[in-house]
């Protein structure tokens, strides 16, 4: 087997594969995580884990403090994210592989992030904790030592925008926005997480849960790509913007975009929990 990552996406028996070989340097980072209960991921980590994998939580470690005028999981300061990686043992050498419970949204967000910091040797397991699971692979509950290096930042491979970006490439009418959220929160129904109820004006609901099969793993690649072409139409990638409640699922949506063959759309960090902080910005309702 080759001893190459693959791009992106991995597959269980090939994770197992490279922990097999010491002279194949990868970290597996778990990054499972409940919105609604955030020590959920940790307990779960100490529970039991991949082998030798180290725990990333979305709030401490994927994401900077809310601020008042920040969404909820801000984009976390370069220079404390690359702390992190290296204390994680991630430097320029190291591919690392990111996993969650199934559907990978966080694990989708860690792979987002360094490439923000310009690390390519990415890759989300396919299914996440569950397909590993299912396939009869091993866990271990005590975290394994970690060897630190020093992770260096590089040009960042993705763009991030802020909301008043966002606002000018609206007024400008330019981009396709995309939000990732379920329908019905698109709409402004059953809204949980957020104080305000509904999307941009102007955004058009592109659920992540349309990336994924009846299991929780990534549609093939024909498939993404059959689903995206129909999501773009015209709109070259280039030209959309990604975003969801706070940018996280947004990053599942560019993921699936890359598997898809269709690289470049660009990140609203702050999405829509940090676009309702002004309430003098209009809010839709409705489906679009």
């Amino acid at each position: 087997m080759s001893s190459e990552l693959p791009l992106h996406l991995i597959e269980p028996a090939q994770v197992a594969a490279r922990l097999a070989r010491p002279q194949t340097r990868t970290v597996v980072i778990d990054c499972r995580h409940d919105l609604l209960r955030p020590q959920w991921g940790r307990e779960e980590f100490a529970a039991a884990h991949i082998p030798g994998a180290v725990f990333a939580h979305l709030d401490q470690d994927l994401s900077s403090p809310v601020t008042p005028q920040s969404g909820r999981h801000p984009l976390p300061d370069p220079a404390a994210l690359a702390a992190f990686l290296g204390a994680a043992g991630v430097d320029t050498d190291t591919d690392v592989v990111a996993y969650d419970q199934d559907k990978s949204p966080f694990a989708a967000r860690l792979w987002w992030l360094l490439r923000w910091l310009g690390h390519e040797r990415v890759s989300v397991l396919n299914g996440g904790l569950a397909a590993w699971r299912a396939t009869g692979l091993p866990l271990q509950g005590v975290p394994a030592p970690r060897v630190a290096r020093t992770f260096l930042r590089r040009p960042a491979r993705v763009q991030a925008l802020t909301t008043a970006e966002v606002q000018r490439e609206l007024e400008g009418g330019r981009p396709l926005l995309l939000d990732a959220r379920s329908a019905d929160r698109f709409a402004g129904l059953n809204e949980t997480l957020d104080p305000v109820a509904g999307h941009v004006p102007g955004a058009r609901n592109q659920p992540f849960a349309l990336n994924l099969d009846s299991t929780g793993r990534l549609q093939s690649s024909a498939a993404l790509t059959a689903l995206w072409r129909g999501a773009l139409g015209d709109t070259p990638p280039t030209q959309v913007i990604a975003m969801c409640g706070s940018g996280v699922t947004a990053c599942h949506n560019l993921l699936a975009m890359e598997l898809a063959g269709m690289p470049g759309a660009r990140l609203y960090a702050g999405s829509f929990s940090e676009w309702i902080r002004d309430p003098a910005r209009q809010v839709a309702t409705g489906p679009v």
